[in-house]
């Protein structure tokens, strides 16, 4: 099996020691990568973007892969978005104390106070990425986010939306409703409901934000992505916590997929779909979406061959650890 362009549209690689522990996992095996902004400090100028940026692509020099760069959300000057539009590839939105990092994040959707920059983003056709959650219950809050991504929708219709890691019918539903409105879906999500969580000890490697639904969302989430479906995009949402921030009182939320991303939808798409519909989900229709184009291209090969997941990658324990899995990454 051969994938053309490998696009990873959600991908959290930290900083310092973490960084240089995880990047390479993404950097082999996908050609690009959309890097998340919520760091310590969170990313809100251009001086702290190329920085990192810089930080990635020094430990990624030889693996023919691009770090497509995202600035958090906040109230910016058009003359800066200008400004930045080349360097960056989306502006990415968190409700304020939602998940990781996020305490600097949006707290009023009033869409009067969001207007002047999201008016700037859609002359300069600048994406909206958003972790789409409110502060309700945990397992509504996506759903009760929906008004939110409609009334962005319908204010802002030439915004470019993307929905990150949808986790519910609703939100799939929703994808069919506006023309704005696109979404990427993780590896996890199309695995696991909170059952697999929760539903017999707790299962810290599995819990992370937004957290798993019910079997009719993850139902919906397959069918959009086993078909092909040319709105939805893959996301990992891979994100690394050392395993004392997971096994420990007030578990840290994420899942570290990159080792095993490539892997395990290989076996899903053979399983219940085709090789075509795998490579529309992982980079064709991202590259229509986002009109992406690479000078050079990068082909990840795939073979049937048995391995095991390692047990932790450093401090941190993987997706599916311990497990076989029955395609490997063999060249690229």
């Amino acid at each position: 099996m051969k994938i053309k362009n490998p696009l990873d549209m959600h991908l959290h690689l930290r900083d310092e020691a973490m960084l240089k522990l995880v990047a390479p996992f993404s950097a082999k095996d996908f050609r690009a990568g959309v890097i998340m902004p919520n760091l310590i400090p969170p990313l809100t100028n251009l001086e702290q973007l190329r920085a990192y940026k810089e930080r990635i692509t020094s430990l990624c020099e030889n693996a023919n892969f691009t770090p497509l760069m995202t600035l958090f959300f906040k109230d910016y000057e058009a003359k800066f978005l200008e400004l930045a539009r080349a360097e960056i590839f989306a502006i990415k939105l968190y409700p304020a104390g939602i998940t990781t990092n996020s305490a600097n994040g949006v707290a009023n959707f009033d869409l009067k106070n969001l207007a002047s920059t999201l008016n700037a983003m859609s002359e300069l056709e600048i994406p909206l990425l958003v972790h789409g959650e409110t502060n309700d219950f945990v397992m509504d809050r996506e759903a009760k986010f929906a008004p939110i991504y409609e009334a962005l929708a319908q204010n802002f219709p030439r915004l470019k939306i993307v929905m990150e890691h949808i986790t519910t019918k609703t939100l799939c539903d929703l994808l069919e409703k506006y023309e704005n409105l696109y979404a990427t879906i993780t590896l996890h999500h199309l695995l696991l409901t909170l059952d697999d969580v929760v539903g017999g000890k707790m299962q810290p490697h599995l819990f992370c934000k937004p957290i798993a639904k019910r079997y009719e969302d993850k139902q919906a989430l397959c069918k959009l992505a086993f078909s092909g479906y040319e709105k939805a995009m893959f996301g990992s949402d891979s994100a690394p916590h050392s395993k004392n921030d997971k096994e420990c009182c007030g578990c840290a939320a994420g899942i570290f997929s990159a080792p095993v991303a490539l892997s395990v939808l290989a076996e899903l798409f053979s399983k219940h779909s085709n090789e075509a519909n795998l490579q529309k989900f992982i980079s064709d229709n991202a590259c229509a979406i986002h009109k992406l184009e690479f000078s050079k291209e990068k082909i990840i090969t795939l073979k049937e061959e048995k391995w095991q997941v390692p047990q932790n990658y450093g401090e941190v324990v993987p997706f599916m650890a311990g497990s076989e899995l029955k395609f490997k990454v063999s060249a690229t």
